[in-house]
Order: structure tokens, then sequence, then C-alpha cells
């Protein structure tokens, strides 16, 4: 029987989940990383492998078997129905993977699953508490620019994709401010304090 209290983190691009994370992971909590562990399995599990090619065709991937994430991204971004497709296929997968790493967790106070998409994915349904981590919508666009290198337009196009702000909030247990005012280490040991007292 599972006793670990698994929390998911969530928040649009560019909220600075993955820097929230680190600090959870400072204070000894395993984080579940539940985007890059997508991107894992689809380069390493062959099974997914094999449907993601019978599904959207060999050129999906490279000669040498790694994804072709610039093919299949044109594929997939302004069709809804192939990314649905291609959503049917991943989650399943990611979701079991994500149930194997939590068993090997079993003795952490509790464990973060930290995904981009955990509501719009159906994932918030597998956690018993949320945190979305929020930032203003320019200070996220500014920060994506710099990591990612896109343009505006592009950064835009992929917020107005995710899920509104105020719905992540409105749906969560918890909500960290990232909007470089408020001191993260503060809001992150306040939670931490919160989520390990109440068990």
């Amino acid at each position: 029987m599972e006793t670990t209290l698994k929390i998911g983190i969530t928040g649009g691009i560019g909220s600075g989940k993955s820097t929230v994370c680190k600090i959870f992971e400072v204070l000894g909590v395993p984080v579940y990383y539940a985007d890059n562990r997508a991107k894992w399995l689809m380069h390493h599990q062959m099974e997914l492998i094999i449907a993601i090619k019978a599904a959207f065709g060999d050129d999906v991937y490279h000669p040498d078997n790694t994804l072709n994430r610039a093919y299949l991204a044109d594929l997939v971004f302004n069709d809804k129905e192939k990314l649905k497709t291609l959503n049917s296929l991943v989650h399943p997968v990611v979701f079991q993977d994500g149930v194997e790493w939590n068993k090997s967790h079993a003795d952490a106070p509790y464990t973060l699953k930290e995904a981009a998409i955990l509501f719009e994915s159906g994932s918030y349904l597998t956690v018993d508490q949320i945190i979305t981590v929020f930032a203003p919508k320019e200070v996220r666009i500014q920060r994506v620019l710099q990591r990612d290198e896109a343009t505006r337009e592009a950064v835009e196009a992929r917020m107005d994709k995710q899920m509104p702000e105020e719905e992540k909030i409105e749906r969560s247990d918890f909500v960290i401010h990232n909007d470089g005012k408020q001191s993260l280490i503060k809001q992150v040991l306040e939670i931490h304090n919160l989520i390990t007292n109440y068990e």
C-alpha cells in the first residue's frame, strides 16, 4: 500500500517550475520530471517507439532511432487530432513509469511530480495535492525569449495552447509566486512544512 503523499507541481511556460523543484530537491524531496521523462521514454522505450512510428510513419525517427523532434512537432503542433493521438500513446507510458518511480521512493514523506500539462493530461487525478508556480505573463515571455531564443510570437502561441493561469490557480492547493519580488525559498519552506505536518 502506498503511503507516500504525491504532490503535483505545474505552471505555465516560463513560470520557473524547474527552479522551484530544485529548491524542493535541496530539502530532500524526490522530484519526477514528467516532461523530461516523456522525452527520455520516447527515445528509449521500444514499445513506445514502435507505436509512434506506426501512428506517424518511420520518418518521425532518425535512422539511429533518435526522435526527429522537429518533424514530430510540425506534424502535431497545429493538428489537434494528431496531438491527441501522440498524447494517447505517451501519457499511459509516462504514467506507468511514474508509478514505478514512486514505488522506489516509498520512504520519502512526499514526492513531487513536475508536469507542464498536469491538468490537461489528467495527471492531476493521480496526485493528492497540487502546487502551481505563477509568474506574470510578461515576466514569463522574457524568460522564455532569453532561454529558448524563440520569437515573441512563437512563445505567445505556446502559451495560448496551455490552460489559463487563473484556472490552474483556482484548482490548486498551493500557489508559489515567482515574480522576482517574493522569496522563492521562503514560499517553498512554508509549503514544505505544511505538507510534512499534514501527514
